[in-house]
């Protein structure tokens, strides 16, 4: 089924800048009593249309680098370009208008709002980028059809089963057509045919052409992607293509 691409199809980024581009990052956390350094010197460059797989144990740096990467923090060295965008100084309204615009989050947990329906969950970005009632109301339709859900959509959170939740979660994070889809352990709370269907609609994105980036410690899942990044102990030690 094809998937959401965007009003025009068009993409947010620019022709000539890779989408993410890493040299030398390195993320130190200061505790008072020692410094810890999660990441120490990370170079990466995410193309257009790349289908990334970071992979690793617990502890090695990949949700840092995750955190990073989504601009929910920021490098405590060296210089991270999103869409040829310095990330380094920008304030914290800029890096909240690049997360609401530019960056897509599918999370393990599915980070759902249970008060309000899975129309609502969807539409809630919508709403907060200022994007028309009618224009609102056509862009979710259209979204929970491609996600298999358009029978749920007004069902709240907690009536649907793990799969739905997140495939629910998948629909808010295309919801304003980000550049960059960013998923951390997705199928991390789901039965195996759930994460199936899960990683058979993170596929047809990526055939898309949809920038994808998926956090996981299952090689399983790191197969079904076009590339792996594997790190450990804050520092990438492989990179490679997923052999066809």
């Amino acid at each position: 089924m094809a998937l959401f691409n965007g009003r025009n199809g068009k993409r947010h980024a620019e022709p000539d800048a890779p989408v993410i581009a890493m040299r030398g990052v390195r993320k130190v956390y200061d505790t008072g009593a020692v410094q810890v350094e999660a990441l120490k010197g990370i170079d990466l460059t995410v193309g257009a249309g790349d289908f990334v797989a970071i992979v690793g144990p617990s502890g090695s740096g990949k949700s840092t680098l995750l955190n990073l990467i989504g601009c929910l923090d920021t490098p405590s060295g060296g210089s991270y370009r999103l869409l040829g965008e310095e990330v380094e100084g920008l304030g914290p309204d800029r890096l909240a208008e690049i997360r609401n615009r530019r960056v897509g989050f599918v999370f393990q947990s599915f980070n759902l709002l249970p008060q309000i329906t899975a129309w609502e969950n969807v539409e809630l970005p919508l709403l907060f980028k200022g994007v028309p009632r009618r224009e609102r109301q056509e862009r979710v339709e259209q979204l929970f059809a491609q996600v298999g859900l358009s029978d749920r959509m007004r069902h709240r959170p907690t009536e649907l089963s793990g799969g739905q939740m997140q495939r629910v979660a998948i629909a808010r994070a295309l919801a304003c057509d980000p550049t960059l889809v960013l998923a951390d352990e997705p199928t991390g709370n789901l039965d195996s045919a759930s994460g199936k269907d899960v990683l058979h609609l993170f596929e047809e994105l990526g055939e898309q052409g949809r920038t994808m980036l998926v956090i996981t410690h299952d090689m399983a899942v790191a197969a079904r992607t076009r590339r792996v990044v594997r790190i450990a102990d804050g520092e990438i030690v492989e990179d490679r293509a997923v052999a066809a």
